[in-house]
């Protein structure tokens, strides 16, 4: 069965919220990527358990679209890559190093973040999508791949800042803006090079199995709320950061409360025999 037969363009559009024209446009596209971004958490439920989640897209259809779970970034850009390839867009799947949080240059980590590079009729320029960053500094709205311009979306501000490396490609680092401090923080660097399925797949193994990959140790869950508070579980550290920047912490100390939470506040249904507090 092809891809675009187990993928259902109506079920996913019904799943994230969007009722705008289904058109290759700037709006279509700023659209998609917000009420997907407002309406399927990052989690990593499945590499807690010990298991690769399937980037197959009947897979992706009954876990994250009819099913009440989020994922992680290959799972949420592979959506959105088939939902934008439907309406017409031209989109390259890119990979990047996560640099937010890492010691070292951009370099120090390997590449294992899922992105899209998105053409669209009539625009002087390509777009960076990614409804797939497990951070607040994610972006909720596309940015145009144009180095030096701040960028303001849905109450989040973002640059794309050239870095010198000895690559052949020019090297692109995504900043976030703190809301309280006004600094830029690097989220994570890329260059344009087109990356396939099959490049996709050797990650997501590694990042779901790998001993050593963070996913694989204990409960990561993001959401953003259509009010702009966004929510973050890391173990058993729930925090919520207000839209002045503002953030409260908490630890959660008891497995029934840990199951609430992950439930009601994340929108995520916990896997049967998974323990969050474990």
């Amino acid at each position: 069965m092809s891809d675009k037969e187990q993928y259902d363009l109506d079920a996913y559009l019904d799943r994230i919220g969007f009722k705008g024209e289904r058109r290759a446009d700037l709006a279509t596209l700023r659209g998609m990527h917000l009420a997907h971004s407002l309406a399927l958490p990052f989690e990593n439920l499945d590499p807690v358990t010990g298991t690769a989640p399937s980037l197959a897209p009947g897979d992706l259809m009954a876990k994250m679209v009819r099913g009440r779970r989020g994922g992680y970034c290959y799972e949420h850009n592979t959506l959105l890559r088939l939902a934008l390839e439907a309406l017409g867009f031209g989109v390259t799947p890119l990979a990047g190093r996560v640099v937010l949080g890492a010691e070292g240059p951009p370099g120090s980590r390997p590449r294992t973040h899922a992105m899209l590079r998105v053409e669209v009729a009539g625009e002087p320029w390509p777009y960076l999508a990614d409804v797939g960053f497990g951070a607040v500094g994610a972006l909720l709205l596309p940015v145009p791949l144009v180095s030096g311009t701040e960028y303001e979306g849905a109450g989040r501000r973002h640059r794309l800042v050239p870095l010198p490396h000895e690559g052949p490609l020019e090297l692109w680092e995504l900043q976030a803006r703190d809301r309280l401090t006004g600094g830029w923080t690097g989220q994570y660097a890329f260059t344009l090079e087109p990356f396939t399925a099959g490049d996709f797949e050797v990650f997501n193994w590694f990042v779901a199995t790998h001993p050593r990959s963070p996913f694989t140790r204990r409960p990561y869950l993001q959401r953003t709320l259509p009010d702009g508070r966004h929510l973050s579980l890391d173990g058993a550290r729930l925090t919520e950061t207000l839209t002045d920047g503002t953030v409260t912490e908490r630890a959660l100390t008891e497995e029934t409360e840990a199951r609430r939470v992950v439930e009601e506040r994340f929108g995520v249904a916990v896997p049967a025999g998974l323990t969050l507090l474990g």
